[in-house]
């Protein structure tokens, strides 16, 4: 994996989990506009990694943690799990699906969650919103600063809920997280099935180190 598709990974996550650690109750945040959403949820993590930053530091399992406890009410893992999978979800069993979305959601949280760790308030910027509320599904425009000082635009898709704005997917420099991963595993389910992929991504969630697909083991010479 290159270092530009690294990069774009880890701040997928980052940027997914800024959803994470709002401090509104679930029902004040329906009523919220995606751009509010956003920004709200945006602040209030930010706010509590820089009250936070030396204990999780300390244990980084912690931000984990924070990113489980509140990020479903925020982030569309069902229908961004339905996504990633594409026509494989059209045939996948009730059960199937269900351990999908648990073993997708656990990966993302192992593999990026740590990251927020060093994430300071600087390097986020929220665009003003250009989006027609009336429409299903929109984008709210960001940029995030690299180390170097290059800002890349982070954009969130968003859709119109019975509870209010969710995100289903992030793009960074233009590629889609959901794309991205429906990629990686698209060859895989062809080659093996749906039910070892599950069971990879549950076997590795259990160990606690979780590859990507398009990872190769790492050589013992």
């Amino acid at each position: 994996m290159n270092a530009t598709r690294v990069f774009q990974r880890s701040w997928i996550a980052v940027a997914a989990a800024l959803f994470a650690c709002a401090t509104f109750a679930a029902e004040d945040a329906a009523q919220l506009g995606p751009y509010e959403l956003v920004t709200k949820v945006a602040q209030d993590t930010l706010e509590d990694l820089d009250a936070n930053r030396a204990e999780y530091k300390k244990n980084p399992a912690k931000v984990r943690e924070v990113v489980d406890k509140n990020m479903l009410p925020h982030f569309d893992t069902r229908y961004a799990a339905q996504l990633v999978l594409a026509k494989h979800w059209r045939t996948a069993t009730p059960e199937q699906r269900e351990r999908f979305i648990e073993a997708f959601y656990q990966t993302l949280l192992q593999n990026y969650g740590e990251a927020l760790v060093d994430f300071t308030p600087d390097r986020l910027k929220i665009l003003p919103f250009k989006g027609d509320l009336n429409a299903k599904a929109v984008t709210v425009r960001s940029e995030v600063r690299r180390d170097n000082g290059q800002r890349v635009p982070v954009n969130y898709s968003l859709r119109k809920t019975p509870d209010g704005w969710k995100a289903y997917d992030v793009q960074i420099e233009g590629i889609s997280y959901v794309k991205s991963f429906r990629t990686d595993f698209a060859a895989e389910i062809e080659q093996k099935g749906l039910d070892a992929v599950i069971e990879r991504l549950e076997q590795q969630v259990a160990s606690g180190t979780v590859k990507k697909p398009d990872e190769k083991p790492a050589s013992n010479s």
